[in-house]
C-alpha cells in the first residue's frame, strides 16, 4: 500500500534552508497533483511551531502531517531525501521526510501505523537513507510489504 502512494511522489535534494522549507519541498509532488492544497502545508508547519518536533519519529526521519480537514483532497503520501540534514526544533536532524495526507482519521492512522512499523527496522532505515532514486526507495518499501 505505501509503495503505491509513494510512486511518482518523491524528491531528492542536496539541502534546504530550513525545516519549514523541507516540509514545503517534500509536499510539492502532492500540491502539483492537487492531492493537497497550500492550507495543508501551512497546517503541518503550524503543528511543529505549536507542538515541537514530535513529527521526527526516529532519528533523521520525520512524518509531517496535519488534521484531515486542513486541505487534503485525496489520500496521498510523498517522500523526500536530503543529502545534508535539516535541523528541526529541539536540535532534531532530519534527512528523510514522509508527508502523510489522509482524507479521514482511520486512513490517517493506518498510514501512520504502516509507516511506523517499517521504520523501526534498522536495516530498512539504512537502505532508505542510502537510496539514490525513486526505484531504490520503492524496492525497499515493497520488500517490507511482501
Amino acid at each position: 500500500m505505501l509503495s503505491e502512494f509513494l510512486k511518482g511522489n518523491m524528491t531528492f535534494l542536496d539541502q534546504v534552508s530550513s525545516w519549514e522549507e523541507s516540509i514545503k519541498r517534500a509536499s510539492q509532488p502532492l500540491i502539483e497533483k492537487a492531492y493537497i492544497d497550500s492550507d495543508y502545508i501551512a497546517a503541518m508547519i503550524e503543528n511543529v511551531h505549536i507542538n515541537g518536533s514530535y513529527i521526527v519519529i526516529v532519528p533523521e526521519i520525520a512524518m509531517p502531517h496535519a488534521e484531515t480537514d486542513k486541505g487534503v483532497n485525496k489520500t496521498s503520501m510523498s517522500f523526500m531525501k536530503l543529502k545534508e540534514p535539516v535541523m528541526f526544533p529541539e536540535d532534531r536532524e532530519v534527512k528523510l521526510l514522509f508527508v502523510l495526507a489522509a482524507t479521514d482519521n482511520t486512513t490517517h492512522l493506518e498510514l501512520l501505523s504502516d509507516l511506523s512499523s517499517i521504520l523501526i527496522e534498522d536495516e530498512i532505515k539504512a537502505k532508505l537513507k542510502s537510496a539514490e532514486n525513486e526505484e531504490e526507495v520503492i524496492k525497499v518499501i515493497e520488500m517490507v510489504e511482501e
